[in-house]
């Protein structure tokens, strides 16, 4: 997906809104084609820098999925292969639409075909990385806790099931518009589009649209959490009893399980870093805006909306850093760094306190000797 960027400096302001004599509330107003039309250098940077990072991800995973078709672990990779493939379509078709909007401008009339596809595309590469990652998690929980019960159930015909019903169960929360529940609308400074969260015309539909897609978000993102917090326990519960009694292969297997936690945190941490300020802020801005409370805070709260989808996108970024970074190979590499460096401090304050013990020793012989 496509970090939003804010129009640059020497574009013309675009007219943000427009009081109503009614209630009061601020509902945007259509700017001019050429205010859209700002600098789209950065953001086609933004995009081309997903992309690679993406693409470097699938790689990676692919070429680790054909090396372990027949391990436990390759529920896991399937299920990562497919987050970083979404991921990359999440990036390439929302930010096609977006560097459009840049060029061309939003037009004038009501939200268009491209905005429904904008918003709808926010919406399901929103949801669906969300979703894989609380199931991955729960998978992941599943195998380091009850390892019989996870080979009995767990299989490659069934994870792939999983991955089509995550899919369509993401499709069906983004084309809810398209059968009046909620809608998509621009959202400040007009050059993206999501679900209708600010406006004199907000409905109780937009609420009840806004309370599915956060509700549905955040209660992934606490599955998750829930997940990785019980699998974290049981690997170092594990690695505390039986790090010296352990055979070489069950060793093995305890690393494979600690190499896909630590993806699975890092996966976690950036999605509730991303993600959660555009689910709340969506939630406080639609519940506002439904009350007809907001009244001259709407431009603090279009800024806020603005902050939470910057922050969304480059979840779609990170991700796929999450898998190049956290390896088997680095983290053995950053262990015997860190144990390294840990042994040298500890050899140095050994030194210190012979040295030490050593000059006291010498006081004490000569003052014997006087």
């Amino acid at each position: 997906m496509l970090a939003i960027q804010r129009l640059n400096s020497s574009s013309r302001p675009t007219p943000l809104a427009n009081h109503t004599p009614a209630d009061g509330l601020q509902t945007e107003s259509a700017p001019h084609n050429s205010s859209a039309a700002g600098n789209p250098t950065a953001a086609g940077l933004n995009m081309t820098l997903g992309i690679l990072s993406n693409v470097v991800a699938l790689l990676i995973l692919a070429k680790a999925y054909n090396r372990f078709r027949r391990r436990s672990k390759a529920t896991f990779l399937l299920f990562a292969s497919s987050l970083v493939a979404t991921d990359l379509a999440g990036h390439v078709i929302p930010g096609a639409l977006v560097l459009r909007l840049y060029l061309v401008g939003a037009p004038e009339k009501p939200p268009d075909t491209a905005c429904l596809v904008l918003g709808g595309s926010l919406v399901f590469f929103g949801l669906c990385p969300l979703f894989l990652g609380s199931v991955m998690a729960a998978e992941r929980c599943l195998g380091v806790t009850r390892p019989l019960v996870h080979a009995h159930l767990v299989t490659t015909a069934r994870s792939k099931l999983a991955l089509a019903l995550i899919w369509l169960l993401a499709l069906g929360v983004a084309v809810l518009p398209a059968f009046r529940l909620g809608a998509y609308s621009y959202q400040y400074p007009r050059t993206w589009c999501f679900i209708r969260v600010l406006g004199a015309d907000t409905q109780g539909m937009d609420v009840a649209f806004v309370l599915l897609f956060s509700g549905l978000g955040l209660t992934s993102l606490a599955v998750s959490l829930l997940c990785n917090t019980v699998s974290g326990i049981t690997l170092v519960r594990a690695r505390l009893r039986k790090r010296s009694c352990c055979p070489p292969q069950r060793r093995s297997a305890k690393s494979h399980d600690i190499e896909m936690v630590a993806q699975l945190l890092g996966i976690m941490v950036t999605s509730c870093i991303c993600w959660s300020p555009l689910l709340v802020f969506g939630l406080m801005s639609v519940s506002r805006s439904y009350q007809g409370s907001l009244g001259p805070e709407v431009d603090h709260y279009r800024k806020l909306m603005m902050l939470g989808v910057r922050l969304a996108t480059w979840n779609q970024i990170l991700d796929p850093w999450v898998y190049i970074l956290l390896r088997r190979a680095i983290l053995r590499k950053i262990y015997r760094i860190t144990k390294s460096h840990a042994s040298l401090r500890a050899g140095a304050f050994r030194s210190y306190r012979w040295d030490a013990g050593s000059y006291h020793s010498s006081e004490k012989g000569s003052a014997k000797k006087i």
